[in-house]
């Protein structure tokens, strides 16, 4: 392996690093943060130290000290303050929301009893120090508060409505169950996605579904001109009561799982699964519904309920061919909200099984938010002047 001789880090730090190795980390953190976040207010000021300047939005006022429990222990962290409030440097808290809230989950699962001894250990393996149950109850009680209000904040125009979701072990009432997470997702008018909401719940029923959606509704959502799921029961009935007249796009990702159900021989799943892919790849609707046909037909006498199925099921992920062709690619399916269950499965398996539906609630809100808010400063989704 051949090692670059590229790195920024100034030679001070890298010494320090040399002496001290692992044990330099918190040290290390500490003095790189407290540059970020003086950084962060001289852009929020539009004024460094000192300067003058007719874009200057106020002034510096010292700083307060603040220590953080991190995987490399605990770091005493400067945080830089503005004169008259409205200023906290999102260096430090961006990121940290998520961390207190597994690390909630855990130490509730460890003080309630029903977690194995192994949560303990990895409690501290991830946070760097045990935690007292007035500790999580204290801290619960603030993020909680944080976490509801990101939830019920009010909504606007959403052009393209997302739905999907996921299960996760829940204990109640001294048995494991599977508790179903529901997320709804949106692209706004401006092009870029926002997460909506989420609902925790022992039930993917269509009841639960449709309180969900009007929730949705109640908090401003208005404007869809499209909605993008699965063929779940729940969702199909809900949708229809909520949203009615609103066109609905089956996600053609699930679609083609769907179709393997059907396959009467394992040697034919990949032919058929090159066929549904041309029949959806087809440059429109009109041509899109003739590839169908001819499969059709040449499924009927060997295949003759694929061939049904097919008839029955995939005109309903025709539905995007009406939409701008720039836009069709991402309505297509609901894959980005399973992209997003596969990073919320990689931060929800440490807990295995959540104690109650509130802690589930909690850490997956937290992954949400923190999600969401990257959305929201990053790279726009779709380009709407093209609708």
């Amino acid at each position: 392996m051949i090692y670059k001789n590229d790195c920024t880090l100034p030679r001070e730090y890298i010494e320090q690093l040399t002496e001290q190795g692992l044990e330099g980390l918190p040290d290390m953190i500490r003095v790189l943060v407290n540059q970020a976040m003086q950084i962060e207010r001289e852009n929020y000021l539009q004024a460094k130290p000192y300067e003058r300047s007719e874009n200057r939005r106020g002034y510096a006022n010292g700083y307060k000290a603040k220590t953080v429990k991190t995987r490399v222990g605990k770091v005493a962290f400067d945080i830089p303050q503005v004169r008259g409030g409205g200023f906290y440097p999102q260096a430090l808290e961006k990121g940290l929301r998520s961390e207190r809230a597994l690390l909630m989950t855990l130490a509730e699962m460890y003080v309630q009893g029903v977690s194995t001894r192994k949560v303990s250990a990895i409690t501290e393996r991830l946070c760097g120090t045990q935690v007292s149950a007035s500790q999580v109850s204290r801290a619960a009680k603030l993020l909680d508060e944080e976490l509801e209000t990101w939830r019920n904040r009010p909504l606007g125009e959403i052009v393209y409505l997302y739905l999907d979701a996921r299960y996760e072990k829940v204990r109640q009432a001294g048995s494991v169950r599977d508790a179903a997470i529901l997320i709804a997702s949106g692209v706004k008018r401006d092009g870029k996605r926002s997460i909506l909401g989420i609902s925790v719940s022992l039930s993917e029923a269509e009841v639960h579904w449709r309180a969900f959606l009007e929730e949705l509704v109640k908090r401003g959502l208005h404007g869809v001109q499209l909605i993008i799921s699965d063929n779940h029961a729940g969702i199909k009935s809900a949708r229809k009561a909520v949203f009615t007249g609103i066109p609905w796009q089956r996600c053609q990702f699930h679609l083609q799982q769907n179709a393997g159900q059907y396959v009467p021989r394992v040697g034919m799943r990949t032919e058929v699964a090159e066929d549904i892919r041309s029949i959806f790849n087809a440059p429109d609707r009109e041509t899109a519904e003739i590839f169908l046909k001819k499969a059709v037909e040449k499924y009927e006498d060997i295949a003759p309920r694929l061939a049904d199925w097919m008839e029955a099921n995939l005109p309903e992920g025709f539905t995007v061919f009406a939409f701008p062709r720039a836009h069709q690619r991402r309505l297509r399916t609901s894959n980005y909200l399973e992209r997003l269950n596969q990073e919320i499965k990689r931060r929800t398996r440490v807990v295995c099984v959540f104690p109650n539906e509130q802690a589930c609630q909690r850490l997956i809100s937290a992954i949400l938010m923190e999600t969401n808010e990257n959305w929201e400063y990053g790279r726009i989704y779709l380009r709407m002047e093209s609708s």
